[in-house]
C-alpha cells in the first residue's frame, strides 16, 4: 500500500478519524460465514466510523424463520433494509462516518440500502463455496444454520460497482485490501 492512501499516522498507528475525502457510508456485504462482522468491525476501526452490522436488527418473526432452515424472502427483508438505510442516514446526517455489515447479496437489496445516500460504498468479500462452508462449519451463530449458506450463494448478485476483496486470508490482510479499494 502507498502511503499516500495509507490511513496511518507517520507512526504507524491506524487514524483515529476518516479524512474528509473518505467514504462517509460503507456496506461489507457478502453471504453468511464470509466474515462481515469481524472484517466491518475492524475496518470502521481504522476509519474511525461507527460499526452496525445488520443482524442486530432483524425483527424476531425473520430470525425464528432463518432459525428454522427457511431463507428470507424480500417481503422479509424491504422493512428491515428500509430500517438499516434510515440508521446510515440518520449516522451520515449527523456527520457520522458508518460501516454497516449485511449481505446484501441481490442488487435491489443494495439499491435499497443505497436510498438517498450518495456516495455510499460496497466492499464485497468474497470466496468460494467450500471456503465459507468449512468457517461456517467452526463456528456458532447465533440463527442462521449452515443448511442456508447454498442459498445464499444462489441468491448472490456479485457487485459491479463494489471493492472486491478475496476473503482466504486473515482479518488484517483483508482490510488492508479493502483500504486500498475505498481510498486508494
Amino acid at each position: 500500500m502507498s502511503r499516500a492512501c495509507d490511513p496511518r499516522d507517520a507512526a504507524g498507528a491506524a487514524a483515529p478519524a476518516a479524512r474528509a475525502a473518505d467514504p462517509v457510508a460503507v456496506v461489507v456485504m457478502g453471504v453468511s460465514g464470509c466474515g462481515k462482522t469481524s472484517v466491518g468491525q475492524a475496518l470502521a476501526a481504522r476509519l474511525g466510523a461507527r460499526f452496525v452490522d445488520a443482524d442486530d436488527f432483524h425483527p424476531p418473526a425473520s430470525v425464528e424463520k432463518m432459525r428454522a432452515g427457511l431463507p428470507l424472502d424480500d417481503a422479509d427483508r424491504a422493512p428491515w433494509l428500509a430500517r438499516l438505510n434510515a440508521v446510515m442516514r440518520h449516522a451520515v446526517a449527523k456527520g457520522e462516518p458508518v460501516v454497516l455489515a449485511c449481505s446484501a447479496l441481490r442488487q435491489r437489496y443494495r439499491e435499497a440500502l443505497a436510498e438517498r445516500l450518495p456516495g455510499l460504498r460496497v466492499v464485497h468479500l468474497s470466496g468460494s463455496y467450500e471456503l465459507i462452508a468449512s468457517r461456517i462449519a467452526a463456528r456458532t451463530h447465533r440463527y442462521m444454520p449452515a443448511s442456508l449458506l447454498a442459498s445464499q450463494f444462489e441468491a448472490l448478485e456479485p457487485p459491479g460497482d463494489a471493492v472486491v476483496v478475496d476473503v482466504s486470508g486473515g482479518v488484517d490482510g483483508i482490510v488492508e485490501a479493502a483500504l486500498r479499494g475505498l481510498l486508494g
